[in-house]
């Protein structure tokens, strides 16, 4: 726990994390302990890297003495928040909804702490008061209290009312569902303060009004930005899809070398808002990379090493390192059939049966892969230095393979320059 003149919001302010907030009030109430709650929807099995901004936020009010609240929203899960998306989401199950809570919740328990003295974590299920409050007695005790020109003012109902596809009702009602969630949070929880992506400003300030109503008492909302790119795409995503935090989902490899990727233009702000890194460390970092004395990638694998440690922990971060070394080209680390199969689904790969490679020379082998168009490519690149088998360089053109070139007799991995690899699968 941190023991600093500053508080913790000052902390999140100087690193650039905080979008609005709801009073200037908060600045005195964060003086002393408080609890703070995230709302994580359910909709899936898995959080994602833009996820994380908000995991850090509750990390940091932990270390500040604050007690963070994880609600898991087995309730509007089932309904989904529209905020952020042109169409409805698919309606799922409460099984489902379950099983996605599980998986949630033991990521978060890998980046906050139920043991922080005076701060534990805690995790509530916003089904539990939802789903027995009857339909009636809901309308009238919460629903009277929104009127729908607030609501229809909410920027995430605007968009979607101005599109093709347009909202329903069953989507409209989120906000009113969430609103409650803070509400009933303050009064049975003491919970005073909501955090969450700058999204969701209308669906605090929801909660924040409907409290004020019930009980005649102030709470607060604070948003912080939404995780995107230079070009303001989302960041932490990929042709394949999101940057999962679930490792079967998204290996640690695989989580480490995106963030090793990222330019020079978004990795400053990625330290800032994903890291507990110094922010003296982070201005070094900075003016490194502008002035041109780092050396590349220096700040990027900083950036990586971290945020990989915090959500996959130190064993997670040794396999994204040790199969990062094993792949690259000249490496003396040797490899082996785990690190080919930890990068196997996130690289360029062809299957050939056994009699297509052993005995073949690696001219050959490679035409038939569709990695190289010629002989004579292949050629050029093995007279440049630039020809790799399994990351020891290729020395001559007539090379032939044999059953020792097999790794775990099941992969080949052929590479060209530093970047270029392709894996070469055997099967019967």
């Amino acid at each position: 726990m941190l023991k600093r003149m500053e508080n913790v919001i000052d902390a999140l302010e100087r690193r650039g994390f905080i979008d609005t907030i709801s009073s200037d009030e908060l600045q005195s109430r964060v003086k002393t302990p408080l609890k703070v709650y995230l709302g994580f929807d359910p909709t899936a099995d898995s959080l994602h890297l833009g996820n994380l901004v908000g995991i850090v936020a509750l990390a940091w009010f932990q270390r500040y003495g604050h007690t963070p609240v994880a609600l898991l929203g087995g309730g509007t899960g089932g309904i989904g928040d529209p905020s952020g998306k042109s169409l409805e989401r698919p309606l799922i199950g409460s099984d489902l909804l379950l099983k996605n809570i599980q998986k949630i919740r033991g990521q978060l328990e890998k980046c906050l702490s139920f043991s922080c003295p005076g701060a534990p974590l805690q995790f509530v299920n916003n089904s539990d008061w939802l789903s027995s409050y009857p339909l009636i007695d809901f309308l009238r005790d919460v629903g009277k209290h929104f009127r729908l020109g607030s609501m229809l003012g909410k920027e995430s109902v605007r968009s979607r009312l101005d599109s093709e596809e347009g909202i329903s009702f069953t989507e409209f009602s989120y906000q009113v569902l969430q609103g409650f969630d803070f509400y009933h949070l303050y009064s049975k929880e003491d919970v005073c303060l909501q955090v969450g992506g700058c999204d969701q400003w209308g669906n605090i300030t929801a909660g924040i009004e409907l409290t004020r109503k019930l009980c005649g008492k102030s709470v607060f909302g604070m948003t912080h930005p939404l995780l995107t790119r230079s070009d303001g795409k989302k960041f932490g995503k990929s042709e394949g899809g999101a940057i999962w935090l679930d490792p079967q989902k998204t290996s640690p490899y695989q989580f480490y070398q995106t963030l090793v990727r990222v330019t020079d233009d978004d990795v400053i702000k990625l330290m800032r808002l994903l890291t507990f890194i110094d922010m003296e460390e982070i201005a070094a970092h900075e003016n490194g990379i502008l002035s041109g004395t780092f050396r590349p990638f220096e700040a990027q694998k900083r950036l990586a090493e971290e945020v990989t440690r915090f959500v996959h922990g130190a064993k997670g971060l040794e396999i994204a390192l040790r199969v990062t070394e094993g792949l690259t080209p000249g490496s003396e680390t040797p490899l082996d059939l785990n690190a080919l199969e930890e990068v196997a689904p996130d690289m360029p790969h062809v299957l050939l049966k056994l009699q297509e490679v052993l005995d073949q020379k690696y001219v050959d082998v490679v035409l038939k892969t569709g990695f190289v168009e010629s002989k004579g490519e292949i050629q050029r690149l093995i007279k440049n230095g630039g020809a790799y088998l399994n990351n020891q360089k290729v020395e001559h053109f007539a090379m032939t393979l044999s059953s020792k070139h097999l790794i775990g007799d099941r992969y080949l991995l052929i590479g060209f320059g530093k970047k270029r690899k392709m894996l070469v699968k055997i099967v019967s």
